[in-house]
């Protein structure tokens, strides 16, 4: 899911949050994110911060913020209800 927050936040334009089932699934997306991004837009993250046993990883890359986390932590955190008043925009993937 992709959260739209141009017209509401100073910090980042976009909020992208996905979900993994596992402590390896969680580290596999990070990597994968990162080399796909390196490789086919030569895009490095500024900060990459949390770890599969958090279960909740954040990567920054300025305007979108990615938020992967484990499907509870998701459930717990709740970013989409907490940025309810955000249009979401539909991901090709």
């Amino acid at each position: 899911m992709a959260i739209d927050l141009r017209e509401i936040s100073t910090f980042t334009d976009f909020f992208v949050i996905c979900s993994g089932t596992s402590e390896p699934h969680l580290k596999a997306i990070a990597n994968e994110l990162r080399d796909k991004l390196k490789e086919e837009h030569d895009i490095k993250p500024f900060a990459v911060d949390g770890f599969p046993t958090s279960q909740w990883i954040v990567a920054d890359y300025s305007g979108v913020i990615v938020h992967i986390f484990h499907t509870d932590k998701r459930a717990f955190y709740s970013l989409e209800d907490l940025w309810s008043d955000a249009p979401r925009l539909k991901l090709k993937l």
